[in-house]
């Protein structure tokens, strides 16, 4: 009997997409090296983990796992809530801030439709919009970053959808205020705009907000259009436990929660992200921890010349020529971090700020690697 070609069954946007390849895990790297106390710099995680409060919600919810969680999300509804003084019916939970990424895409986006997107930008958006079938416009950068104007220019009949990243990710580079606005009010009210924030957070202080970086939220009143995503999975720690939201005029929340799996927050994820929002001790000493990272890491590049692209995020681009080769020497280094070239940047390598230790362990790997 012949063998049934699955592929063939599945739908034209599947047949060709490709999975996203997650960051080299710990101990597949160990296993394969035989390297011990390797070091991951690659999946933009906090390197000092959860908070404490969230760490002891934990541990009080395990008596109960064999229970369902609550669908609703009531409690860390009401949490982000007072926290955003925003209507809990504005508020959809999230497997993680992708799960929203892909909820908005399935629920709004048509094989008939256009998402915008910029070049340079995270891979999830390209593989929602071919996921569904819809045509990916993806716009030139500008200086790494969105080139707003570009993408303004690009909306047409067809666009439904337009992802915007601030700060992006892989590249750090962040849109201002003024910009924004701009985009906003320009854009035709058909359109739905989704402003990723997963790393509000590290760009959030007085210097930054000085500077002009905004907090999308606030434009959620005057653009019914706009959806802000946010997680729990950078700043906050709990990047395993898959925890994210979007804030959105209360009908599209709505709308998101007829295509929402049942219970697609699990109970730990729950009791642990209300925790951590109270936990703001936690969550300045990991903006704390990531600026002094951050700051050590720029003045290493410099010191062995090395470009890198300015960035807000907890990670950096740094320019190395031979991406791949670096990245497989510093394997060999017990040193895991991010090639990029699959964002159409194959000189750079995107390494996420961990700990002083993890930080000097990175550079001088790398100085041997380049040596």
């Amino acid at each position: 009997m012949a063998a049934t070609d699955f592929l063939a069954l599945a739908t034209p946007g599947v047949q060709t997409l490709q999975p996203y390849t997650p960051g080299k895990p710990l101990d597949e790297l160990e296993r394969e090296y035989g390297i011990q106390h390797a070091v991951k710099l690659a999946s933009n995680e906090n390197p000092l983990g959860p908070g404490p409060a969230a760490l002891r919600v934990i541990t009080g919810q395990l008596d109960e796992l064999a229970r369902y969680p609550d669908g609703n999300g009531f409690a860390l509804k009401a949490a982000l809530a007072q926290k955003h003084a925003i209507e809990a019916t504005r508020i959809t939970l999230g497997n993680g801030s992708n799960d929203i990424l892909e909820l908005v895409t399935r629920a709004f986006v048509s094989p008939q439709h256009e998402i915008i997107f910029s070049e340079h930008a995270f891979a999830v958006y390209p593989i929602v919009t071919q996921a569904v079938g819809a045509r990916a416009v993806v716009t030139p950068a500008r200086d790494w970053g969105h080139d707003l104007n570009a993408m303004l220019a690009a909306v047409t009949d067809r666009t439904r959808l337009v992802f915007i990243a601030n700060p992006n990710n892989p590249t750090g580079t962040w849109l201002n205020e003024s910009a924004l606005n701009h985009f906003l009010q320009q854009v035709p009210d058909q359109v739905l705009v989704v402003l990723d924030e997963a790393y509000y957070d590290y760009a959030s202080d007085p210097a930054m907000q000085a500077a002009g970086y905004p907090d999308g939220m606030q434009w959620l009143d005057t653009h019914p259009n706009l959806i802000v995503t946010r997680t729990f999975s950078k700043a906050y720690g709990l990047a395993g436990l898959r925890i994210g939201y979007g804030v959105s005029h209360p009908e599209v929340a709505g709308i998101l929660n007829r295509v929402r799996q049942p219970f697609n927050v699990n109970s730990l994820a729950l009791a642990a992200a209300e925790a951590a929002l109270s936990d703001t001790a936690h969550l300045a000493e990991s903006v704390r921890t990531n600026a002094a990272g951050m700051q050590f890491l720029i003045s290493a590049f410099n010191q062995m010349g090395l470009d890198a692209i300015p960035s807000v995020g907890n990670f950096v681009c740094v320019k190395v020529g031979d991406g791949a080769g670096v990245y497989e020497g510093l394997l060999h280094h017990g040193v895991i971090v991010r090639p990029v070239a699959n964002y159409g940047m194959p000189e750079y390598l995107r390494v996420t700020v961990g700990t002083a230790q993890e930080n000097q362990r990175f550079i001088s790997s790398l100085q041997k690697v380049l040596a």
